[in-house]
């Protein structure tokens, strides 16, 4: 199974033009045949809380409907980040676009103290199966929770993909972390960073992938966009595209 690590840069608020840098970027990564490709954090609008209520859509939204398509002809799952709407206010999701197959919404279940002004939390668990592998997904603050690891180890998860947005200082605690967590539980982690400027903070970069003995076996840089591909059998990551 080969899964796909995208490191985006979003305009703020600007949805056609974010979605449009993303299948850009999908196509980029066509050639290498990945099963999945995952997106940062809110990475359609990019991390704007104070523009979430706003911008929040619902799953059925039409505007993504490329993202459909494309994970039909090339049977790939595609994961995207979206403020969306519930019963209970607005939630920070990613939007699963499989082959064939219904959309599917996974959304953070633990907010940091900043977020809760803007978002709700949820307890929408969601895993995929791809090629016989159980993959568990969080979003940014509440991968760095242990409980949160946990639950994807209790549900037998295989793989964990974090998928956030994070400054300098965010980024030197995953890395620790994820190391740290990944030999623990022998299982490996893989982690999608924006970059550029989000909401107060220039967000780091640094997307990569750590093995489950927590060898960090892959990075990209801090201010480009950029691609990698993990492979699941021999466990090591190849930078497919970094832009200048």
């Amino acid at each position: 199974m080969r899964i796909g690590i995208v490191q985006a840069s979003a305009k703020k608020g600007a949805i056609s033009l974010n979605i449009k840098n993303h299948l850009n970027l999908i196509k980029s990564a066509l050639p290498s045949k990945p099963d999945l490709i995952v997106f940062p954090e809110l990475s359609i609008i990019g991390y704007e809380p104070e523009l979430a209520e706003k911008l929040a859509c619902t799953i059925d939204d039409e505007r993504f409907n490329s993202f459909q398509v494309v994970a039909d002809t090339n049977k790939l799952t595609i994961g995207i980040g979206m403020p969306t709407q519930s019963k209970e206010g607005i939630n920070i999701s990613m939007l699963l676009f499989r082959p064939h197959k219904a959309r599917l919404i996974y959304s953070k279940q633990l907010l940091h103290a900043d977020e809760l002004p803007y978002f709700v939390s949820s307890n929408n668990q969601v895993f995929l199966i791809i090629k016989e592998k159980k993959i568990a997904f969080g979003i940014c603050y509440e991968t760095l929770q242990r409980e949160h690891f946990i639950k994807a180890v209790e549900n037998k998860a295989d793989i964990y993909i974090a998928s956030v947005a994070k400054p300098e200082r965010g980024n030197k605690k995953a890395y620790v972390h994820f190391s740290s967590i990944a030999k623990e539980f022998k299982i490996p982690i893989l982690m999608s960073n924006c970059v550029g400027y989000c909401d107060n903070f220039m967000s780091n970069g640094k997307s990569a992938a750590w093995n489950k003995d927590g060898k960090l076996v892959a990075q990209l840089g801090k201010k480009h966009q950029g691609l990698l591909i993990y492979e699941t059998e021999s466990e090591e990551a190849t930078i497919l595209q970094i832009d200048n």
